[in-house]
């Protein structure tokens, strides 16, 4: 079940955050967690991430 679980969680994450928190949050691969949110019709393609309190 721990094979199927993973991937399926990445998958609903990316559907409730931006791709860039997931990839620093959880350590994934800075490609793969965009390229997962655009297959699943993520909604977070013009989050900019960095630090906006300048």
């Amino acid at each position: 079940m721990t094979g199927k679980a993973r991937p399926a969680s990445l998958r609903q994450l990316v559907l409730q955050a931006p791709a860039p928190v997931i990839t620093r949050s959880l350590g994934f691969h800075h490609k793969s967690t965009p390229r997962i949110a655009a297959e699943v019709g993520g909604s977070w393609n013009r989050y900019a991430p960095g630090n906006h309190t300048r």
